[in-house]
């Protein structure tokens, strides 16, 4: 009896153990983009829609699709993520929904990790993003929508400026891009976040920020 107990409970530590070392083994939200994966296996978007994919500020823009009525958006914003993410995840993300145009919002996260990433590694990551988008899918459009300023990260603003200008002077030389600034749209006259545009967490938006957004993305958009 004491054998068979013993044994049951070695049985229970072994599968707690490879539990936590599987658990381990995953990649940063793994588990949402499994959502993703059983939310296309029930209904897949249509083929050469537009599709926005990046960090939370996306995640969370939960009325997109409203926002842009006539246009068909799939919004794969996922987490708190960063470039290295959304890069990993291309091929469960991006490459299976065949869009016909990509809408990028990222770097935010990059920058706030670590001290040790510079604009120029928010930029060499973007251009890794690109390079493999480009690879893959060479006539999709590709917009990039700037880095936004938040209160709770206003000190990063001097790498989120620089980061945003090497982004855009890359897209300037690449045909099939575009820019969306919504970084000074979202400025004081003195150069500091509006706070009004942001929730209690002073990071993420509210509708008055996405209204903002809105505004500026929709020009850029291509018509069904």
């Amino acid at each position: 009896m004491k054998k068979t107990i013993l044994s049951i409970a070695v049985c229970v530590c072994l599968l707690h153990v490879t539990t936590l070392i599987q658990a381990q083994q995953q990649p940063p939200f793994w588990n949402e983009i499994a959502a993703f994966k059983k939310q296309d296996s029930a209904h897949f978007p249509p083929k050469q829609a537009i599709l926005f994919v990046g960090s939370s500020s996306f995640r969370m823009w939960s009325t997109v699709q409203d926002d842009f009525p006539g246009y068909k958006i799939i919004n794969r914003g996922f987490g708190g993520s960063a470039f290295p993410d959304v890069t990993r995840y291309s091929g469960d993300i991006i490459f299976p929904y065949q869009p016909k145009q990509i809408v990028i919002y990222c770097g935010d996260n990059d920058l706030a990790a670590s001290d040790t990433v510079s604009a120029g590694t928010v930029f060499s990551r973007f251009v890794q993003l690109f390079s493999i988008i480009r690879k893959k899918m060479p006539d999709v459009h590709i917009v990039f929508v700037s880095i936004k300023p938040s209160p709770s990260r206003q000190m990063l603003m001097p790498k989120m400026e620089k980061a945003n200008a090497l982004i855009r002077k890359f897209l300037q030389d690449n045909p099939r891009t575009a820019f969306a600034d919504v970084y000074h749209a979202m400025l004081t006259p003195r150069g500091e976040p509006v706070k009004e545009l942001f929730l209690a967490d002073n990071l993420h938006m509210n509708a008055k920020g996405y209204a903002i957004w809105k505004k500026i993305i929709q020009p850029f958009l291509l018509k069904p």
